[in-house]
């Protein structure tokens, strides 16, 4: 297929070196980070959100993962293991619509991110990302109406895989085009080579071509330097914010995990650069580095997750998984890359993956205790619901 030669042509390039702009070799000050898209006139004083407590929605989940909406409200539920789930009117379907046969669920592989295409009702078709042997993959599968799994159309394969940093983020943009974050996949080298799909967030027609106002020719990479993004999501003015996981160890760091606003061709830093800051590498990359609009700093771990925007109130919402809590950051009035002020909106669930605002303007929430790494409750994992109050 179109999308899978495609990419075949890219991943044969990381190899060599390359070539353009990016981080300094001295230890000079660094220049400035690369000029922000200015404010737009419709820009709106911020609101007050205010949410309520929590409902369960479902529980008894496996390592919930992606979460999106179909044109009714019905919600679509990825478990890692490889089953898709469905919870309709409320109720969460005893049976999984279907399971990804091809699935290799280790470490932080497995079946991810899910995103429903703008023309659901006349395609009836979703779409998965999910590791397979070959690495990860991007496929779009039929959605029939009974809601189940049918036949694949594999878009994207052999995407840089490893036991961490997998990305997984999988989203329409307000364009119509299919947004997904790739990890460096332990290779932070490749995350600054825009010909390379590791470390990067790709943009595809809804075929898994590659729209010709990409910012690197024929390449589906859309935004380099990043280590390891999953959530995306759009405000009101169609500005991408994504999450990204700082070093774990890396260049002798931790830490300094980020909340990008992402623009076509942007490069976000790493791995010369991580929250801002310099690492010590000077790896060649394709720009100045951008610097994030919120970072955990060099002390603390969000391990963030996903990420949801509410327009009215200008807030753009960040699960953490080590951080177990949700945070909400309100951005300045005017200026979509600075942040008034942080507070966090929910905590005591554990370890939190996904966040995505509903159709109804309330925000669903994802736990992720039973992921090798947390301490479930009895109904882990579960699908909270959190309204504005």
């Amino acid at each position: 297929m179109a999308g899978r030669a495609l990419l075949a042509s890219v991943l044969v390039l990381p190899l060599a070196a390359c070539a353009g702009g990016g981080e300094p070799a001295s230890d000079e000050a660094a220049p400035p980070a690369t000029e922000r898209a200015a404010p737009t006139e419709r820009d709106e004083p911020r609101r007050e959100l205010v949410l309520g407590e929590p409902e369960v929605l479902a529980a008894g989940l496996e390592v919930p993962w992606g979460v999106a909406f179909l044109p009714g409200g019905d919600i679509v539920v990825t478990e890692r293991p490889g089953r898709v789930r469905v919870v309709v009117d409320g109720e969460l379907h005893d049976a999984p619509a279907g399971e990804v046969a091809d699935v290799v669920d280790s470490g932080e592989g497995g079946l991810l991110g899910v995103a429903v295409p703008p023309d659901f009702e006349e395609t009836r078709s979703i779409y998965l990302y999910y590791t397979a042997a070959g690495g990860n993959r991007v496929s779009r599968f039929e959605f029939g109406d009974e809601l189940t799994l049918g036949d694949e159309q594999v878009l994207l394969d052999g995407l840089p895989a490893a036991t961490f940093h997998n990305g997984g983020g999988l989203a329409f943009g307000p364009d119509g085009m299919l947004y997904v974050t790739v990890g460096d996949a332990g290779r932070p080298e490749l995350a600054a080579d825009p010909r390379s799909p590791a470390g990067a967030i790709l943009r595809l027609t809804p075929d898994g071509r590659v729209p010709e106002d990409n910012p690197h020719g024929d390449s589906p990479v859309w935004s380099t330097g990043h280590r390891n993004a999953q959530g995306l999501a759009w405000d009101g003015e169609e500005r991408l914010y994504a999450s990204d996981h700082g070093p774990s160890g890396e260049f002798g760091l931790c830490c300094r995990d980020e909340l990008n606003l992402v623009e076509r061709g942007a490069f976000h830093g790493w791995p010369n650069r991580a929250g801002g800051e310099r690492t010590g590498e000077t790896v060649e990359a394709p720009g100045d580095a951008v610097d994030p609009v919120a970072t955990s700093g060099p002390d603390t771990t969000w391990a963030p997750g996903g990420v949801a925007v509410d327009p009215a109130s200008r807030s753009v919402l960040l699960t953490n998984l080590a951080g177990e809590q949700l945070l909400r950051f309100a951005l300045a009035d005017g200026d979509p890359a600075r942040v008034a002020e942080t507070e966090t909106v929910l905590e005591g669930y554990g370890r939190l993956r996904a966040v995505v605002r509903g159709p109804d303007d309330c925000f669903y929430v994802t736990t992720s205790n039973r992921d090798g790494r947390g301490s479930p409750a009895a109904e882990d994992d579960r699908l909270l619901r959190l309204c504005p109050a």
